[in-house]
């Protein structure tokens, strides 16, 4: 059964870019078990960010393992190419960044027609201000607390109080927009995270890599 990430606002999404690809179905399971609310699918071309993932297929593949909401992050050029692609592929929520395109209202307006939740994502280096007018169309927003590209990143600790300026100017626009940051998060800097508004944590090493995942996750949602 999905999770009814509208009321519940206390989320892990662990990022499957910290899994092990030969054996995705017993990563993505194992989250799953250890008490993860949505998997994070970060999907990356090798343009807008210097490294390459992978791609609708593999997102298909992996909606066959989970009833969790796939939360798919497009660090893509010109993401409205390929909404559709992921959306066919599965995608729960579908999220792009404010960078990486000129019609970033009308793509969130076309995802959103197809019945998926839609998001802007932001680099560390824009400003917060910049989608204010997007917010209204966002069922999620997404602040990168690390450069995008590559996972293992430390948090940017000027991050926190970009995050609660994206909260607050989310809230005044759009209450039920839900709040998500990734990069470095951490069992050290989650508490203050969450602080500063985040409602969704991405978290990918910090629980892929951990002996026990669910205590992890359930530390994480109980600072």
């Amino acid at each position: 059964m999905q999770v009814n990430t509208r009321k519940n606002k206390n989320l892990i999404a662990p990022s499957i870019l910290s899994a092990d690809f030969s054996n995705i179905a017993f990563e993505i399971k194992r989250m799953e078990e250890a008490g993860a609310d949505l998997i994070h699918c970060d999907v990356m071309d090798g343009i807008f960010v210097p490294n390459i993932t992978f791609g609708p297929k593999f997102v298909a593949d992996i909606r066959k393992t989970t009833t969790l909401p796939l939360d798919v992050h497009l660090m893509i050029t010109k993401p409205e190419r390929y909404i559709d692609n992921f959306i066919d592929a599965g995608a729960d929520y579908l999220t792009i960044h404010y960078e990486a395109t000129d019609v970033l209202l009308p793509t969130l307006e076309n995802i959103k027609k197809r019945g998926v939740k839609a998001g802007t994502v932001i680099s560390p280096d824009t400003s917060v201000e910049v989608i204010k007018n997007a917010l209204v169309l966002c069922d999620i927003v997404l602040l990168m607390s690390v450069y995008p590209g590559f996972g293992g990143q430390k948090f940017i600790e000027s991050s926190l109080k970009r995050m609660e300026e994206l909260a607050a100017l989310a809230k005044a626009i759009n209450p039920n927009c839900l709040i998500e940051i990734d990069g470095g998060v951490t069992l050290e800097n989650a508490a203050a995270i969450k602080k500063a508004g985040t409602e969704v944590l991405v978290a990918g090493n910090t629980v892929f890599s951990s002996s026990n995942p669910a205590q992890t996750i359930a530390q994480l949602k109980s600072l």
